[in-house]
């Protein structure tokens, strides 16, 4: 399985408007490609940790996104809703982090 992880801050100055347009072209993303297995959202929680004084302020919310593998993933970035969900992330975010993980279980974090 391959998780696409978006970390994102939405714009200070994001009007209501264009904040439900780029829900929308998400929602829309997840639902007509077919390729997406599985879709997690959340809103980040602070509760005094010690490692959040550290952690640069660069998101407000995840978006994990799990495909049976690594061609699921470029068939869903290559999708046109796609296209238009990467056209509404560049208005609505003032910052984003993006990575692709294969996943697999606690044994492959030994060295290879």
């Amino acid at each position: 399985m391959v998780s696409h992880v978006v970390l994102m801050k939405p714009r200070s100055d994001l009007s209501a408007a264009d904040r439900d347009a780029f829900v929308s072209a998400f929602e829309r993303a997840m639902r007509e490609i077919a390729a997406v297995r599985a879709v997690r959202v959340g809103r980040r929680v602070r509760h005094g940790a010690g490692y959040e004084t550290g952690a640069p302020d660069a998101a407000d919310y995840l978006a994990m996104i799990d495909f049976d593998d690594l061609a699921g993933l470029q068939t869903y970035l290559r999708h046109p809703a796609h296209v238009e969900l990467g056209a509404r992330f560049g208005e609505a975010l003032s910052s984003a982090l993006v990575y692709d993980f294969e996943l697999g279980a606690l044994e492959d974090l030994v060295a290879r």
